[in-house]
């Protein structure tokens, strides 16, 4: 199960198909591009425990940085595409990257990356299809290099970035497997779950970057199997990506599963999805609803999973025993499940309490101890602040997320660091922010200003603030609408009493945030 043994025995079979322009990697191509960037990095002076850091959108070259550094024994952090270059800086500079590589198409952001923005760590930085000032051209940087393996290959593993429902976003950081890239066992759990084997086709509808594709398509690729990379998610190409390329597996969020069904019935079954026999689904609470009426279309091919990117815990249920148990997002699975009170005793079936796992990976918040203390709960637990009970077969029902969170079209988004740039705006006195119903995307983002005095409120004053919020911010975490208030509901103690802003928008049913 190695990417390296493939391309041996394979070296002609497509190991990545852009979906949309049908360009083809293939086995032999793909190993010998990471074979010359994993040996360009070693001859930077990058060894066993360093990170390098990805910044690029869904490309053919992605994969190939992915697999470089997972066989140099490298941390490799794959950031957000879409972030602005103080984004971008932050985490560069946080995980202690080393090199940088990018596209490009990220030129216009990373040209930023100087100034209160620099990134100085960062010695080696290499740029896709051309080169921008301070980057090198990747292609002719790595052609020197052979495309043999190293000869001291050792298990890299990602340091994908998390956000906190407070402050910046943190690092989820494990420790690097000892053993050969050719040793890794942990896909095998991918053919036994979700029916993996070497002449599966997988398509991955999702930005790359997200911890779920990343996992599944370096799954694919340990298999022997073909990796279709969807350029952008579009309902309408996702299913004739099925046709056209024979598609048997395939990973989705909810807001997916939202827009395909809301297409006209020709385009809906245009196409023949006769190949498809396994849709994996997670990221975010799917609606009771929405998952029958996928079944009912799909046959019960959904099989669906809850977990973090801190691996400290999963569960798992196929359709049929969702449909024996409708919102349910399975059983535990190689874990422990406890449900545990205010008390910090473990709660028994059907009352509700914080969601922790036990004998599970290990795991940390990079440059985070407070955090990575906050999710110790004694006894070997772990959590990652979901709430939920589970029932008297075992099943793990989720009554609510992390605190604060926003979870909009399967994206974690965090209030917190929305507040602190709105914030630092002269016209805001103060601010919440928080997540709204949306009916395609499940929430969207909102905020509530309290303008400074003498500030009136207007149009005019809506678009100022959006427009500042799009110098700082990405645009999924710009809010989708501002609305205004004379005082903020604080306590004496400082802490915003978020619950009275947040109810008139969902009502008493979903108004757990205090």
């Amino acid at each position: 199960m190695y990417p390296g043994d493939h391309a041996e025995t394979t070296p002609d079979k497509p190991a990545v198909v852009m979906g949309a322009s049908g360009e083809v990697v293939t086995y032999g191509e793909i190993n010998a591009r990471a074979n010359r960037l994993a040996r360009l990095l070693r001859d930077a002076g990058l060894s066993r425990g360093d990170h390098i850091a990805l910044f690029m959108e869904n490309q053919p070259h992605f994969m190939e940085v992915i697999l470089a550094a997972t066989r140099s024994g490298l941390y490799v952090t794959a950031i957000n595409s879409f972030l602005t270059a103080p984004e971008v800086s932050y985490i560069v500079n946080d995980c202690e990257a080393r090199a940088l590589v990018t596209s490009a198409a990220k030129a216009p952001v990373v040209a930023e990356l100087r100034g209160e923005h620099d990134i100085p760590a960062v010695h080696t930085r290499l740029m896709v299809d051309g080169a921008s000032e301070g980057f090198d051209a990747y292609e002719s940087a790595t052609a020197s290099f052979s495309g043999d393996r190293l000869e001291d290959e050792s298990m890299g593993a990602t340091m994908l970035y998390s956000s906190g429902t407070t402050g910046r976003p943190k690092g989820v950081r494990g420790p690097l497997p000892d053993m050969k890239p050719s040793e890794n066992k942990a896909a095998a759990a991918l053919g036994i779950l979700f029916g993996y084997e070497q002449e599966m086709t997988y398509l991955s509808p999702a930005p790359m970057y997200h911890a779920a594709p990343l996992a599944f398509c370096s799954g694919c690729l340990s298999f022997g199997g073909t990796v279709v990379v969807m350029e952008r998610f579009d309902p309408n190409a996702a299913l004739s990506h099925i046709e056209k390329y024979g598609v048997t597996h395939s990973q989705w969020v909810p807001t997916m599963f939202s827009r395909m069904l809301k297409l006209p019935e020709a385009e809906r079954t245009a196409n023949d999805l006769s190949s498809h026999r396994v849709a994996i689904h997670a990221a975010a609470p799917c609606p009771v609803p929405v998952k029958r009426a996928m079944i009912d279309w799909w046959g019960p091919i959904l099989l669906e999973y809850y977990a973090g990117t801190e691996g400290n815990g999963s569960t798992f249920i196929n359709s049929e025993d969702w449909l024996k148990k409708p919102g349910s997002v399975g059983r535990a699975m190689a874990t422990s499940l406890h449900i545990v009170g205010e008390d910090g005793e473990d709660l028994p079936p059907g009352e509700e309490g914080i969601v922790c796992f036990s004998g599970g990976g290990e795991f940390e918040y990079h440059n985070a101890p407070e955090k990575t203390a906050e999710s110790r709960l004694g006894e070997g637990r772990t959590t990652l602040g979901d709430v939920g009970y589970v029932d008297e077969d075992g099943f793990l029902f989720l009554t609510d997320r992390k605190a604060y969170m926003i979870i909009s079209g399967g994206v974690n988004i965090y209030p917190r660091e929305i507040e602190d740039h709105l914030i630092t705006h002269p016209k805001v006195a103060d601010v919440a922010v928080f997540g709204v119903p949306n009916d395609d995307f499940g929430e969207e983002v909102k905020a509530v200003v309290q303008p400074m005095e003498g500030v009136q409120t207007s149009d005019a004053l809506t678009e100022e603030l959006l427009a500042f919020c799009r110098e700082g911010l990405a645009g999924f975490k710009v809010p989708r609408s501002i609305d205004y208030e004379a005082e903020l509901p604080r306590l004496p103690t400082g802490k915003l009493y978020k619950r009275l802003l947040r109810d008139r928008y969902w009502g008493q049913h979903d108004s757990r945030i205090v």
